[in-house]
């Protein structure tokens, strides 16, 4: 193989390694057996991705604790079809079952669980990239509930999740850039497609938040300070900050389990 055919292959290993865990790896299968049988990567690499996605790793990511996250028919369900087809929504088993006992309770509200990035299928400590957690199958962010003309809808004010700020402006975001933690706000970048006319459904997403919190006592959950204060939720200890290190959290819930 050419110096520069091998350097590519190599930039694509690495860039689907760090962005869905197993990428890589099913990569280099594909590689042999496109060069066994004389087939185009190009055609056998999709066939591969998505065997395992839907139906391996699925069967063997509870044999390493983790388990996957609904993805078609549920009230538990991702925002972005991105997530599961990049292998970010998986969860150990305490965790799924502490968000199917609160979908249940939920569902009766009409209130549904979007769910952003999860973890990868395998492996504690393996970065789950951008984040500086969601490595051990017990964190998952969560997007708020939203108004369109004062009604409530499914639709969020991005296409990711990330990224639409309830305000563009708040006083933390502020502090951490004075304080040269330039990557704080960077998550706008995510969110091109802002709907300006689908506003924070302040209820539903307190109430989703007190349901998180009520099925799993000893959890935590990360949103900005000020919207603590503005929901209402003041009085809850595991309402917390997460750091000028980390990136805002007034665009999605970060909810983790110990």
């Amino acid at each position: 193989m050419k110096p520069l055919k091998l350097l590519a292959h190599l930039l694509v290993i690495l860039c689907l390694t760090i962005l869905t865990q197993l990428g890589g790896l099913i990569w280099l299968i594909s590689m042999y057996i496109s060069q066994r049988w004389r087939k185009k990567i190009g055609i056998v690499f999709p066939l591969v991705y998505l065997i395992c996605n839907l139906v391996l790793v699925p069967q063997i990511a509870p044999y390493f604790g983790r388990t996957q996250l609904p993805v078609f028919k549920s009230s538990l369900k991702p925002q972005n079809i991105i997530y599961p087809l990049c292998f970010r929504n998986y969860v150990d088993k305490k965790l799924y079952n502490s968000l199917q006992q609160s979908i249940i309770h939920l569902s009766h509200l009409g209130i549904e669980i979007a769910y952003l990035d999860a973890n990868f299928p395998f492996i504690d400590g393996f970065p789950l990239f951008p984040h500086l957690s969601h490595n051990d199958g017990k964190k998952i962010d969560i997007a708020f509930m939203y108004l369109e003309n004062n009604n409530k809808t499914d639709q969020k004010p991005s296409f990711m999740g990330y990224g639409a700020y309830v305000k563009d402006i708040n006083p933390t975001a502020q502090q951490c850039k004075e304080k040269g933690y330039w990557q704080y706000g960077i998550t706008k970048y995510l969110s091109p497609d802002k709907d300006n006319t689908i506003q924070l459904d302040k209820e539903n997403t307190k109430t989703l938040i007190q349901e998180l919190l009520y099925r799993s006592k000893n959890s935590k959950i990360f949103i900005e300070p000020y919207l603590k204060k503005e929901l209402a939720l003041s009085k809850y200890d595991n309402i917390r900050f997460h750091g000028c290190q980390a990136v805002r959290h007034d665009d999605h819930i970060h909810f983790e389990i110990k």
